[in-house]
């Protein structure tokens, strides 16, 4: 089953943007777009995904993890399909 960005836009509304409005500040979006970000791939994107899943202690399932990466990827770092 394809990952699906719209199921990950409402999990990273519900779980990314407040710790990332506290690392960065404004909307949060700087995590993704500041010049010394360390996701530069989309096996990356999905690392950090993930290791923010363990971090955050969110319980996200894989496909999940997989959810968030594809809206992201979308919506910001457009690395292709």
């Amino acid at each position: 089953q394809a990952a699906d960005a719209n199921a990950g836009a409402s999990l990273h509304a519900k779980d990314c943007v407040t710790c990332h409005v506290r690392r960065v500040g404004g909307d949060g979006t700087a995590m993704y777009t500041r010049p010394d970000r360390k996701v530069t791939s989309a096996a990356k994107l999905e690392a950090q995904v993930a290791a923010c899943n363990s971090q955050l202690a969110t319980g996200y399932f894989p496909e999940e993890e997989a959810h968030i990466a594809a809206y992201l990827n979308l919506r910001h770092y457009k690395f292709g399909p």
